[in-house]
């Protein structure tokens, strides 16, 4: 999957959660995903999408999951 494509998903992404509040959880999954991929294909990830990322997983670990 080009770079092009993985930041088009991950907007979709963005997007559902904002729309979806209910789905928070699973596309949270899929954005994390999304960002694995990118990892092990050795693209770049956006900065923002980094900190996102972290502050996700401190929201999770938060709530006691």
């Amino acid at each position: 999957m080009a770079l092009e494509e993985f930041k088009a998903r991950i907007s979709l992404l963005l997007e559902e959660m904002v729309n979806q509040p209910e789905d928070q959880h699973e596309i949270q999954e899929q954005l994390r995903e999304k960002l694995q991929e990118m990892r092990a294909m050795g693209l770049p990830l956006p900065a923002d999408l980094v900190e996102l990322e972290k502050r996700l997983d401190d929201d999770f670990y938060a709530a006691g999951a």
